[in-house]
């Protein structure tokens, strides 16, 4: 199997790369540099080495994506939430206090025309990468990743392959569960409402001067960037889009539609997001397809409620059902290919923040969690072929994974968790 041999794993030599250290700069500010030599536990390995990483109710669980054997526990108090950092070797958890920075440890040194691939203890920094009092939506994208505090509406961006430079800071109008997606060009994308009610976007330059805005957006929530820069927000009643220096608005089939989390690929000029009927009693059936370059939102009906959803790095669309399927959509094409059966089916829980069956791809292979059994699949996207199938020992609730294929240059304060 093709996919299969991609992830084998030639095996693991004794020379230490550059990695992580017991020293560094004070809290929440990570720092490195190509010039400075480390010391570590890193593990030269043949190939890349995807990890995963796992929240329960009580800390983040690392996983090797290849074995699906542990490799860190790390206890964390609280409910935490875990985002892509944007350099497949970070993650960021949104934790109490603000985001606290996880090194997995698996990264990529650079070595001419090639590179060399490392292995190193997962570590969680003690200090808090970035203070947010409610620490909400992280938005890599390209050289930078954003994050937001809904608490205050302030925004912070950092630059991917050297996570200690704050590069661009921004204060909302007024505090609200919003986001906030930066741009190469230097132009900032930010979320517009108030506590009580969310609006719209407003579009900023790198002085902060408003280049377009609008309040066409209600209820905004959920993003992507989709080809061409395209950035595109849910709303009720559709979704609003940035593209070509120009806003606009694409109606939903329905006007008590709503879209409120959306998978983008800058592949693809449609994006994929969920689509609900306010108001209904009954959990939707269809998926909402965004085509930026169009500027509409059409729907589809996938036959089944779902939970979990993402896009491959080829833009095919993944979404598990609660008839435990992984339902396969050519989000260009707009119809769905193929359903795999992958775990039994379930119920959506009433609260969100509840564990349930999620499903994410890493290194071009699905993984999907299931809380009822604390297993994990490993699902070939091209063949719906379970590749792999693991025993967990805690009740996964959130993951995220990173290729391993990042930048090896990284120092750590004193007195991480390792």
């Amino acid at each position: 199997m093709v996919a299969a041999a991609m992830f084998a794993l030639a095996g693991c030599g004794t020379e230490p790369g550059t990695g992580p250290t017991a020293s560094g700069n004070g809290a929440g500010s990570p720092s490195g540099s190509a010039d400075e030599d480390f010391e570590s536990d890193a593990a030269e390995v043949a190939a890349p080495a995807p990890r995963l990483v796992v929240t329960y109710d009580g800390g983040l669980q690392v996983i090797d994506a290849l074995t699906l054997e542990l490799v860190a526990d790390l206890p964390l108090d609280g409910f935490n939430r875990v985002n892509p950092a944007g350099d497949q070797r970070h993650v960021l958890v949104s934790t109490e206090g603000g985001f606290r920075l996880l090194d997995t440890g698996v990264y990529a040194a650079a070595h001419g025309d090639h590179s060399h691939y490392y292995a190193a203890t997962p570590i969680l920094e003690d200090g808090l990468f970035a203070a947010a009092e409610t620490p909400g939506h992280v938005v890599p994208h390209d050289d930078l990743t954003t994050l937001f505090d809904d608490a205050t509406g302030h925004v912070t961006v950092v630059e991917v392959d050297q996570l200690d430079e704050t590069v661009r800071e921004y204060d909302s109008p007024a505090p609200h569960h919003g986001v906030a997606v930066a741009l190469p060009d230097g132009q900032l994308v930010v979320s517009q409402g108030t506590e009580e009610e969310r609006t719209g976007i407003v579009v900023l330059d790198a002085d902060d001067v408003v280049l377009a805005q609008t309040d066409l957006c209600p209820s905004i929530h959920g993003e992507a960037v989709a080809a061409e820069e395209a950035v595109v927000f849910g709303c009720q009643g559709g979704a609003v889009m940035y593209a070509g220096d120009a806003i606009t608005f694409a109606a939903a089939p329905a006007p008590e539609g709503r879209l409120s989390t959306i998978a983008g690929s800058e592949e693809s000029a449609v994006a994929l997001g969920n689509y609900a009927l306010t108001g209904s009693s009954s959990a939707s059936t269809e998926v909402a397809l965004i085509d930026t370059a169009a500027g509409t939102v059409e729907t589809l009906d996938i036959g089944t409620a779902y939970k979990s959803f993402t896009l491959t790095d080829d833009a095919v669309g993944l979404v598990l059902g609660v008839d435990g399927q992984l339902h396969m959509i050519d989000v260009e094409l707009g119809r769905q290919i193929a359903t795999y059966p992958v775990i039994d089916p379930f119920e959506i829980p009433e609260a969100w923040q509840d564990p349930s069956p999620r499903v994410t791809v890493v290194a071009g292979m699905a993984y999907i969690t299931d809380p009822a059994t604390k297993t994990i699949q490993v699902v070939d996207p091209a063949t719906g072929e379970i590749w792999k199938s693991g025993t967990l020992t805690v009740v996964p609730n959130e993951i995220v994974g990173v290729s391993g294929e990042g930048a090896g240059e990284h120092d750590h304060e004193d007195g991480e968790d390792e």
